[in-house]
C-alpha cells in the first residue's frame, strides 16, 4: 500500500503540460480532504482562483502564468490563426479575463503583464516559438517564487532568536506560494536548525484560512503551533507569549502600507501596544510602486454567504441582515517594524527604503 503524502510533499500548483493542463490542491476541500484538481479552460482557472481553491499572493501569479500560457498553447494550435497580430488580438483578451479574478492581489497582474511582456519582445517570433517562451517564463516565475521565498525566510530569521514566540494571520504559507511560503519562512528555516519556535495562529475568519491551512501545514511539518480565535492575540501578546508577528501580504504601497487579510491591521494594532515588532513578508513583486499609499489599494468584498452560513451546518445570523464582507484590510506604515523582501529588510521611510531595495534589484539583475 503506498504510502498516503504529507500535504508538504504535494505541491501546490503545477503545470501538467502534458495534459495542457494546471493541477492545484483544492484548499477550500483542506484540512480535512487533499484533493488534486486539474484545470484545462480559462474558466475553470478563473474560478480556481476566485473561488479560493488556489489562494495567496505568490500562489496565484503562478497560476496565472501557467494558465496564460495553456491559453498561449490552445490558440496557436487553432487553424484559424495565423499571424502574431491575430493570436495577439485573443491572448490579451485571455490576459484581461484572467486578470479579473481577484482584484486586490498584485502578483496577478504582475505576472500577467510580465508575460504580456514575452509576447511583444518576441513579436517577430514564430508563434510557436513564442509560446515555448510564454513557457519558459512560466516556469521561471514559479523557480524564482522559490528562491524569493527563502531568501525573505533567511532575512526573517535574522530577526529573531531561537525559542521565541511568533505569531502569523492567514496563510502566508507554502499553500500560498510554491514552497517555504513568506511569513512561514522563517518559521520553517528556524525548524530545520532547532529554533524550536513557539507559533501562535490566528483562524483568521471568516474563511479561516489560519485555522484550515496554516495551523494545518505548520503541525504537519512537526512545528509547535498553537491556534488561537483572531480576537486573542492581544491575551497572547500581554501574556509575553510573542516576540515578533510575520504576516504575509497582498498588496505593498509606495508609502508602506500594506494590504492583507482582513484582521491584519487589528493585530498590528495590538502589537504597537505591546511594543511587538509586526514585520511584513513580501516579494517584490508584491510592491506595487504605482500605487501612493493603502488608500488607493482597492479592497475586495466577498459574499455575505462567508460569514452567516458558510461554516454552519444552520444559518447563524438573521435572515436580511445587512453584511459587511471586505477581505483584505490595510495596515498603516507606522504599524510596521519592517518589510521583509528578497533583496533584504526596509524599514521606515518606506517611500525611501522601497526604492532602495528596487534599486539593489535592478543592479543585481543588470
Amino acid at each position: 500500500m503506498e504510502k498516503q503524502k504529507n500535504i508538504m510533499e504535494i505541491d501546490t500548483v503545477a503545470l501538467d503540460d502534458e495534459n495542457s493542463a494546471i493541477v492545484i490542491i483544492d484548499q477550500t476541500k483542506l484540512p480535512y480532504e487533499t484533493t488534486l484538481i486539474s484545470l484545462t479552460t480559462q474558466e475553470e482557472i478563473w474560478n480556481a482562483i476566485y473561488l479560493l481553491q488556489v489562494r495567496g499572493a505568490p500562489a496565484i501569479g503562478v497560476t496565472a502564468a501557467f494558465g496564460i500560457y495553456l491559453a498561449a498553447k490552445q490558440i496557436e494550435k487553432d487553424e484559424s490563426v495565423h499571424t502574431y497580430i491575430e493570436f495577439i488580438e485573443r491572448w490579451i483578451k485571455a490576459k484581461d479575463y484572467l486578470n479579473t479574478s481577484r482584484p486586490t492581489a498584485v502578483n496577478l497582474s504582475w505576472a500577467l503583464n510580465r508575460m504580456q511582456r514575452i509576447c511583444e519582445q518576441n513579436a517577430e517570433k514564430p508563434l510557436k516559438q513564442i509560446v515555448t517562451l510564454l513557457h519558459d517564463e512560466a516556469v521561471e516565475i514559479q523557480e524564482e517564487d522559490i528562491r524569493v521565498c527563502k531568501a525573505i525566510g533567511e532575512y526573517g530569521l535574522s530577526l529573531v532568536k531561537p525559542g521565541d514566540g511568533l505569531l502569523t494571520h492567514c496563510n502566508a504559507g507554502q499553500l500560498a506560494t510554491s514552497k517555504y511560503g513568506t511569513a512561514t519562512a522563517p518559521m520553517y528555516l528556524g525548524h530545520e536548525r532547532g529554533y524550536h519556535f513557539r507559533i501562535f495562529a490566528d483562524e483568521t475568519r471568516p474563511l479561516l484560512q489560519g485555522a484550515r491551512l496554516t495551523a494545518y501545514e505548520l503541525q504537519s511539518s512537526g512545528l509547535d503551533v498553537t491556534l488561537i480565535c483572531d480576537n486573542m492575540s492581544a491575551t497572547v501578546m500581554r501574556n509575553g507569549w510573542v516576540n515578533a508577528v510575520f504576516v504575509g501580504c497582498d498588496r505593498v504601497a509606495a508609502n508602506g502600507d500594506t494590504a492583507n487579510k482582513i484582521g491584519t491591521s487589528v493585530v498590528a494594532t495590538v502589537a504597537k501596544r505591546y511594543n511587538i515588532p509586526v514585520y511584513i513578508c513580501a516579494p517584490t513583486s508584491t510592491i506595487d510602486m504605482s500605487t501612493p499609499t493603502g488608500d488607493q489599494i482597492h479592497i475586495e468584498e466577498r459574499p455575505a454567504h462567508e460569514i452567516t452560513e458558510m461554516w454552519y451546518k444552520e444559518r447563524m445570523a438573521p435572515e436580511g441582515v445587512k453584511v459587511f464582507n471586505p477581505a483584505f484590510d490595510v495596515t498603516d506604515h507606522d504599524l510596521i517594524a519592517g518589510i521583509i523582501t528578497e533583496y533584504g529588510i526596509a524599514r521606515a521611510p518606506y517611500i525611501e527604503s522601497l526604492k532602495a531595495i528596487f534599486h539593489q534589484k535592478t543592479q543585481e539583475n543588470q
